[in-house]
């Protein structure tokens, strides 16, 4: 499903964020609006797998899937293209960069089409194939198990051929922050190939919209502190721009 959210939708995602379950009568209490208006807006979002339905209300989805791939594509797309438009500016032309999987990295790589001699090594296909189109890039596509859904690639393989190298750039994805700073992922592999694009980047670039915070994923990546700098759309909330400015990452908000 390609959801389309209207602004309440979105908050009240969010809302659930904060409090892991929400009744109806709570929700609709909470927006002002009708029991009716927020069942018709829950099953939005449930169908879309945003949220899970329980008896009498909602919760997060599960914390060991990820929602499918069409329905990543579709969600908070224009706030993806800000982070993608803003990021791509703090990446000069002649640069060397790693980018790992994401839809919101997808559109990074959008972004840096109209850049000069770039030089991309990447485990995700569909960003292989789309900057392949400038003449004046040299794009290496990692080695490893292709996952049908999204076209990604991980494994032994992957890894190996990302430590060959060693970039300017390191422009990675999120499924989840905690507010303690933690990043966090669905894919156990697809976490160790992050770990390896962090390690072998002089700079590292988060990008990464609101949505992704206070979201349950199972999978450490490691502490936002490995991240130079946080490509987002909203300012975070103060525990965890608190975190930011400890572990001394950057923060840009794609307005």
């Amino acid at each position: 499903m390609d959801p389309r959210l209207n602004r309440r939708q979105e908050e009240l995602i969010a809302l659930v964020q904060r409090e892991g379950f929400v009744a109806v009568e709570q929700a609709a209490s909470h927006f002002n609006v009708t029991q009716q208006t927020i069942r018709r807006d829950l099953g939005i979002l449930c169908d879309a797998g945003l949220l899970r339905r329980y008896h009498g209300g909602v919760s997060l989805p599960s914390s060991v899937e990820n929602l499918a791939y069409t329905a990543r594509q579709g969600l908070l797309q224009a706030e993806k293209q800000r982070i993608a438009s803003l990021l791509a500016k703090h990446i000069p032309d002649d640069a060397s960069l790693f980018i790992n999987l994401g839809t919101t990295n997808e559109d990074v790589a959008r972004a840096l089409q109209s850049h000069k001699n770039l030089r991309i090594i990447t485990n995700n296909l569909n960003v292989a194939i789309m900057l392949s189109n400038n003449p004046s890039f040299e794009v290496i596509a990692a080695g490893g198990v292709v996952r049908g859904r999204d076209h990604g690639v991980t494994g032994e393989a992957t890894i190996e051929l990302i430590r060959q190298f060693k970039v300017d750039f390191g422009i990675v994805g999120i499924s989840g922050i905690d507010l303690d700073g933690t990043l966090l992922d669905f894919d156990f592999q697809e976490v160790r190939v992050a770990q390896a694009i962090i390690e072998h980047s002089r700079q590292v670039y988060l990008a990464a919209d609101h949505s992704k915070i206070g979201r349950n994923a199972m999978v450490r990546l490691g502490p936002i502190s490995r991240v130079d700098a946080w490509f987002t759309d909203r300012a975070p909330p103060a525990p965890l721009i608190a975190v930011l400015e400890r572990s001394e990452t950057q923060l840009h908000i794609a307005s």
